[in-house]
């Protein structure tokens, strides 16, 4: 091992260090005095909950853990949004498992709540996964009401998908496991099944305080809409339940008895590791997101016996295509090339550039996968597509489009791991977030934005100072020094993968040695969505 490698794995341990203990953080919720006040009433933790529904002897796979990361600042945070989600297994059943956390504002929802309640139900209702849903909310977060309330794809949008995953025969179980107030109310009830904690779980549109401004009706919470009131007079849940433990036992009984589902029919034989050490990825990665590296190297560590099959290998080399198997399933590969490359031409194509002839490759390597019905894994470390005007004139434009298009158009299912560099239009052509992958993670070593650091810094700079010298202002060196640093700290601070994950532009941040896992349940998950759309890519420039 060389200087260069100790360091990279130096630098990338210390990233995946500062994931875990941020994670960490995150995963104290609300803290130590809201979750006293929840045992107090006999509760479990959300987290908890979660733990004690999954089977411990599968994997979990959890969604959005840093929503809102350094957001809401001025409302008290809201770490995770105030729910936990996630893709795990209950009773041997993969599920996606979504559970409100009330020791962040007692479960309420902020509008970041909505869009990962949104993306929990958006990831069933495309792999037809059976749903749970933990319910313990105190209902929409009143400050915040009119960003949360009535767009499109605000609160009232998980009920339109309540209704819509039950008549495309999705398994839906709720568990009322505290409060259910106002609209939320309509969550459970939407469901298959709905059961309730007696004791602590309550559900109805308004509460006895409501009640008695609205009508002057004098009543307590638990007449009102507690178990008994909801299992034995109104019949609006299903199963009373003396608390978490039997509630949660009750689901996983329920879930073991859910008949098995038709199949995608995605290749898979028995797994197998990688030859090649997964760890190595920690010393291949370069300490910073300038530096150039062999992305197969990568590859090799991420495939069932480090087996690549590679498409056109000497064409179009700043994209690498081709097939291998990531824990048994058979997997297309796209992925950036960081070397800098000299081909047999003797042209050299910058590391990360996708250019025409390789978006050319990766368009067509892309409809075969399609044509074969082989999920696509694509590896983001890109800065984009090649400028100037011998770009240009070889229609670069046309050759990214085509790309693109092959991308959105595809109906096998996409996944995205986010590596490096994931800037521009090559975060579009790599299948950034709006070309619905399946599961789109990122490293911590992630940047993410329209163009690096560095350019957009001095751009903004000159627009900035050109500003300011038109008001009469003098901008000398000093001046434009500082201007630069504000401006660069600022948008660096932007292009983290945290800063992404805090908004649901990923759906989380991950240690490399995960990826294989984070593919492999994807694909599992997939696997319940039979593809009933042909391929088409419409009309394209040729």
């Amino acid at each position: 091992m060389d200087i260069g490698f100790n360091i990279n794995e130096d630098i990338n341990k210390q990233l995946v260090y500062e994931l875990n203990i941020r994670l960490k953080k995150v995963h104290e919720g609300g803290g130590e005095k809201a979750a006293a006040k929840q045992k107090e009433k006999g509760k479990m933790l959300a987290r908890e909950r979660v733990a004690y529904l999954i089977d411990n002897d599968k994997p979990w796979l959890e969604l959005g853990a840093f929503t809102a990361d350094g957001m809401y600042a001025e409302h008290g945070g809201c770490p995770s949004g105030g729910v936990v989600c996630g893709i795990g297994y209950v009773s041997g059943r993969q599920c996606v498992v979504v559970a409100n956390d009330a020791t962040v504002k007692a479960g309420a929802w902020f509008p970041i709540t909505a869009k990962k309640n949104l993306r929990a139900q958006e990831i069933a209702m495309e792999n037809r996964l059976p749903i749970i849903y933990l319910v313990d909310s105190a209902g929409v977060y009143l400050p915040l009401q009119d960003e949360i309330f009535p767009d499109k794809e605000h609160f009232g949008r998980i009920f339109r998908n309540n209704a819509i995953m039950s008549s495309m025969g999705i398994v839906q179980i709720s568990a009322i496991m505290g409060s259910c107030v106002a609209g939320g109310a309509y969550l459970p009830i939407m469901s298959d099944e709905a059961m309730i904690v007696e004791g602590t779980g309550s559900v109805f549109l308004a509460g006895s305080y409501l009640v008695k401004s609205a009508i002057g009706e004098d009543v307590d919470n638990e007449t009102l809409g507690g178990a008994t009131t909801h299992c034995e007079i109104s019949g609006v849940t299903d199963y009373k339940q003396p608390n978490d433990q039997t509630c949660l036992d009750s689901i996983r009984n329920i879930m073991s008895m859910v008949g098995d589902y038709n199949k995608a029919g995605f290749d898979r034989i028995k797994p197998s590791v990688p030859k090649l050490n997964e760890k190595d990825i920690y010393g291949i990665l370069p300490d910073n997101r300038e530096k150039a590296y062999d992305m197969r190297e990568i590859i090799l560590r991420l495939l069932d016996d480090s087996a690549f099959e590679e498409y056109k290998e000497g064409y179009g080399q700043s994209i690498i295509c081709g097939l291998g198997r990531i824990d048994g399933w058979a997997v297309g590969i796209v992925a950036n090339q960081r070397k800098v490359i000299k081909s047999k031409k003797g042209e050299m194509q910058f590391g990360g550039v996708i250019y025409s002839d390789s978006a050319d490759k990766a368009t067509r390597f892309i409809m075969n996968c399609n044509q074969k019905k082989i999920p696509l894994v694509f590896l983001q470390d890109v800065t984009g597509f090649m400028v100037g005007s011998r770009s240009e004139q070889g229609g670069i434009i046309k050759d990214g489009a085509k790309m693109v298009n092959a991308v959105a158009n595809s109906v096998v299912p996409k996944f995205t791991i986010v590596i490096g560099n994931s800037y521009g239009a090559g975060n579009y052509a790599m299948c950034g977030k709006a070309y619905d992958p399946r599961l789109i993670y990122a490293w911590p070593s992630a940047k993410i934005a329209v163009m690096g650091g560095g350019q957009a810094a001095k751009t903004l700079v000159q627009i900035q100072a050109a500003g300011l010298k038109a008001k009469g202002e003098v901008v000398d060196q000093v001046k434009e020094a500082e201007l630069l640093k504000q401006i660069t700290d600022r948008y660096n601070s932007q292009t983290t993968p945290y800063y992404a994950a805090a908004r649901l532009w990923v759906d989380g941040i991950i240690d490399p040695l995960e990826t294989r896992k984070v593919i492999s349940m994807g694909i599992e998950a997939a696997n319940h969505a039979p593809i009933e759309k042909a391929f088409n890519v419409g009309v394209i420039q040729t």
